[in-house]
C-alpha cells in the first residue's frame, strides 16, 4: 500500500466550520516562459541548437580569385527533455466531508507548483550563460547593472534586453534610488519611480523582473541574468497535463500531473550571468 494518504482525520477537527476562503502555499506566476525563445515539439528527442562560424573578410588585388571558406555549423547546445509530475491522492471519506473544496484547491495547488518548477529550473540557467560574468556575490549597485548591459550590447546579442533578479537583490537597487540612498546623486525621475511604485519595470533599454523563485545558495548569494530572448529555451513537448484516476480499491482519487519539457542555454552569449549578495533585507 502507498504512503501518502490525504485521509479525513486530517481534518478532521474543522470538519463542523466553514470557511469563506481557502489558504494555499503562496507562490508567484511563472515569468520566464514568456522571456525566452520557446519551442513546441512532441517526443523525447533532445533538440541541438548549431551555430555558423563568421565570415572572414581580407584585402584582394585586382586580379587575385577569391577563395571559398568552409561554412558549416558546429553543435551549440542541447536541449533535452524529461518528464515531471507530482500526485494527490484523495480519499472518499475526505471529499465527501471536507467544506472546503478540497478537490479544486488541490488541482490548484498541483498547477500553481508545475509552474513554479518550470520558472525555477529555467531561472537556474543564468548560471550557464557565457557572454560574461558580473559580481562574485557582493551587494549588487547599478554600476553592475550597466555593466552588465555594456557587456550584452559587446557581445552584439539582439535587443530588446531583461534583467531578472531575485527580490532581495532588487531592494538594494531600489533602496540605492530612493531616500534611503547613501551620498550618490540619484536622477529625481527613478527617485520618484521607486517611491511611487517600489518596482521599476524599465531602466535604460532593459526591461526589469523580480522573482523569489531564484535559488539562494548557502553564502545567500543568487544569480541573476541579463540576455536577449534567445539566450535561453524553453522546448515545450507535452504541456502540464491534469489526470484523475479512480482507485475503487482505495476508495479514493489519484489527480496526477505531469509535463514534459526541457530547458537550457540556446545562445549562450546572448546572456550575462551576474553573482550577488542576496540576503534577506532587514533595512
Amino acid at each position: 500500500m502507498a504512503a501518502g494518504f490525504n485521509t479525513y482525520s486530517d481534518i478532521a477537527v474543522y470538519a463542523g466550520t466553514i470557511y469563506e476562503d481557502a489558504m494555499f502555499v503562496a507562490r508567484e506566476n511563472a515569468i520566464m516562459a514568456a522571456l525566452v525563445t520557446p519551442f513546441n515539439a512532441s517526443g523525447m528527442a533532445p533538440r541541438i541548437g548549431k551555430e555558423y562560424p563568421a565570415a572572414t573578410i581580407s584585402a584582394i588585388g585586382e586580379e587575385d580569385d577569391l577563395s571559398s571558406q568552409v561554412w558549416k555549423p558546429s553543435d551549440l547546445s542541447t536541449l533535452t527533455p524529461a518528464e515531471y509530475g507530482a500526485q494527490f491522492f484523495l480519499t472518499d471519506a475526505r471529499l465527501d466531508s471536507d467544506p472546503e473544496g478540497y478537490r479544486a484547491d488541490a488541482a490548484l495547488e498541483l498547477g500553481m507548483a508545475v509552474a513554479a518548477d518550470i520558472n525555477s529550473k529555467v531561472l537556474g540557467d543564468f548560471s550557464s550563460l557565457t557572454g560574461g560574468t558580473i559580481g562574485s556575490g557582493n551587494t549588487i549597485t547599478w554600476g553592475y547593472f550597466f555593466a552588465m548591459r555594456s557587456q550584452l550590447r559587446a557581445q552584439k546579442a539582439p535587443p530588446p534586453y531583461v534583467f531578472v533578479c531575485h527580490d532581495y537583490q532588487w531592494h538594494q537597487l531600489g533602496k540605492a534610488a530612493s531616500l534611503a540612498a547613501s551620498t550618490q546623486p540619484v536622477p529625481s525621475w527613478l527617485t520618484e519611480e521607486v517611491l511611487r511604485r517600489w518596482y521599476v519595470t524599465t531602466v535604460a533599454d532593459v526591461s526589469i523582473f523580480t522573482t523569489s523563485d531564484i535559488s539562494i545558495d548557502a553564502s545567500t548569494q543568487a544569480y541573476t541574468g541579463m540576455f536577449s530572448r534567445s539566450a535561453l529555451a524553453l522546448d515545450t513537448r507535452r504541456a502540464p497535463r491534469l489526470e484523475p484516476e479512480r482507485d475503487a480499491s482505495r476508495r479514493g482519487w489519484e489527480l496526477n500531473m505531469t509535463v514534459v519539457y526541457a530547458h537550457g542555454v540556446w545562445r549562450p552569449k546572448f546572456g550575462i550571468q551576474g553573482l550577488y549578495d542576496a540576503k534577506t533585507p532587514t533595512s
